[in-house]
């Protein structure tokens, strides 16, 4: 088991439980209603379907860069989510670096693989990324959700993404399962993030809570959710694979 599997339990309690109010996504449009999810959900695994998608094309030279999470991605709990959560500081991050990045924030509390899969026609059809960051999957876990589901609902996701904006550059964000939920399991959810990165040859990120998770100074009271400080350390572990992709494709 890898040294950071053993503290990931308690911060894997963090990405949205059931009572925990759902995030606007910083930057994208309001949720759809009901009724759109509803038809979102018949159509969402319609074969081409995601090729429709027409989004409106972006305003000067800067990457839309879309992070596509939960309430990790979406900062739950902080004081000022729009500056404070990992990406905005990667945004800030490859500014400094000279980088012309736009960054909108898709993370919603509560997400899950399967969530995400009928809620991504809907972002993609706000904004065309150039790169497309996926960081789903710690609800699944939380839930003991089978990884075979997971594996094929994050696969979905990218193919849509490859269907709607086939220039965007994939990136991949891993994540632990609680060890309580036994070895098989827990190697089993391990191995789908690099299943999926390679599928479809996507960058990957190894752990985003490395170095966050289980450490109580860089979590808020309840002991789960990454306070500010956590959330700088998460920007860090992000940029640190993120910033060479967003060189390669601000290259003319």
């Amino acid at each position: 088991m890898p040294r950071h599997a053993a503290l990931v339990l308690p911060l894997l309690l963090l990405a949205a439980c059931n009572g925990e109010p759902a995030s606007p996504a910083a930057g994208a449009p309001p949720a759809p209603a009901a009724a759109d999810t509803a038809a979102q959900d018949a159509d969402a695994g319609a074969a081409g379907s995601c090729a429709s998608i027409t989004s409106p094309p972006a305003s000067g030279d800067s990457l839309t860069v879309v992070f596509f999470g939960d309430s990790l991605t979406a900062g739950y709990g902080l004081a000022d989510a729009d500056t404070q959560a990992y990406p905005a500081l990667v945004e800030a991050r490859a500014r400094e670096a000279g980088l012309p990045v736009r960054v909108v924030n898709a993370g919603v509390s509560g997400e899950t693989s399967a969530g995400g899969l009928r809620r991504v026609r809907w972002v993609l059809g706000g904004v065309r990324p150039d790169v497309f960051v996926l960081a789903l999957g710690a609800n699944d876990g939380l839930r003991g959700l089978g990884p075979i589901d997971m594996e094929e609902n994050l696969s979905g996701i990218l193919a849509c993404v490859r269907e709607a904006a086939p220039e965007a550059r994939l990136v991949v964000v891993g994540m632990e399962a609680p060890p309580n939920m036994g070895g098989g399991y827990t190697d089993r959810f391990r191995a789908v993030f690099p299943a999926v990165a390679a599928r479809f040859e996507a960058t990957r990120v190894p752990f985003l809570l490395e170095g966050v998770g289980g450490v109580p100074a860089l979590n808020q009271s309840d002991g789960v959710h990454p306070t500010a400080e956590g959330q700088r350390a998460m920007a860090e572990t992000v940029w640190a694979v993120l910033g060479p992709v967003l060189r390669e494709a601000a290259r003319p």
